[in-house]
């Protein structure tokens, strides 16, 4: 069991670490820490170390006899670690290029279709206009919250928390930053305008998630990143593979157009009288546009089949 163990995590460590030299090393770290692999860990040692045990207490009492449970049991465990195993091996199955593609479009499309739809449910004001906004922006603000720490990531923001908040104050709450930015020292977080009295910091920050990297959710931005840094990595003179970068543009053009179909000037929320309490930064369509094709059109602009898919794919967007 032991020398077992060590092949099949040697191997899926190998494998994790050629994606990160083949991917992107913040799509690697996805994969490390998938849980199927701690709970495989978890199998094979468990049935080492139980069947170690067992073996120490076989026969201490001089009955020359094994019992039948602890037979059964190391068995079943046997099983459960083979079981194991070829999930891994296939989990492990999904780092071919193609695979890896297609899982980070899903959670990409995932992202998308969750995102729009908490947005629709947190009654965004999706016509609100621009001298509503620009009037609660320059009206005087009543508190700033800045950011303290080391270098964090926005990763999600609580927004029904905000407005409620802001309602409390009868205010409007406006962010600095958007999900997916990061934050510094003395980074300003967020702005109170027309807020009757200070509301509580420690709330306010608590609506803001910070994490060490930044995640798929409420961030659509992200899995284009991650393609794009896909796609740059394989025009790189040391792997020069055009067709991987064929296949992300595909994944990026599926991604645009249901960008395209929804509201994306969704930064603003009202609460059930139609006051606008919340603003924050969202992207627009030229935002996904640019980080989607300006760095593969950089680096693919010698390849003629990665001008000619993302010529179609420009054409397809109807830009």
């Amino acid at each position: 069991m032991m020398a077992l163990t060590g092949i099949v995590f040697a191997m899926a460590f190998v494998m994790v670490q050629f994606s990160a030299i083949a991917y992107s090393p913040r799509l690697v770290l996805w994969f490390a820490r998938d849980r199927m692999l701690f709970h495989a860990l978890g199998a094979f040692m468990a049935t080492f170390v139980y069947a170690l045990f067992t073996l120490a207490w076989v026969d201490r009492g001089g009955s020359a006899r094994v019992p039948v449970f602890s037979m059964l049991l190391v068995g079943i465990m046997i099983i459960v670690s083979m079981l194991m195993f070829a999930r891994l091996m296939q989990r492990l199955g999904d780092l071919q290029i193609g695979n890896v593609l297609h899982l980070v479009g899903d959670r990409g499309r995932a992202v998308i279709g969750e995102m729009f739809r908490r947005l629709d449910d947190a009654s965004v004001a999706r016509h609100v206009p621009e001298s509503a906004v620009r009037m609660a922006q320059s009206g005087r603000s009543t508190q700033a919250v800045k950011y303290f720490g080391k270098p964090r990531t926005i990763a999600k923001v609580d927004v029904e928390a905000l407005v409620v908040l802001a309602q409390r104050s009868g205010g409007t709450i406006v962010m600095a930053c958007a999900v997916g930015d990061t934050l510094v020292e003395g980074a300003a977080l967020l702005h109170v305008h027309g807020s009757g009295a200070p509301l509580p910091e420690d709330a306010l920050r608590r609506a803001v998630h910070l994490e060490r990297e930044r995640t798929f959710e409420q961030d659509p931005k992200y899995p284009i990143r991650l393609l794009v840094d896909i796609a740059i990595k394989a025009l790189s003179p040391a792997i020069n593979d055009p067709t991987t970068a064929v296949q992300t543009i595909d994944q990026l053009e599926d991604l645009l157009r249901r960008l395209g179909a929804a509201e994306l000037d969704g930064g603003r929320v009202v609460d059930e009288s139609g006051a606008l309490r919340l603003v924050f930064p969202t992207p627009t369509w030229e935002d996904y546009l640019t980080l989607a094709f300006d760095e593969i059109r950089h680096f693919g602009s010698s390849s003629v089949q990665v001008m000619r898919r993302m010529r179609s794919a420009l054409v397809g967007l109807d830009v």
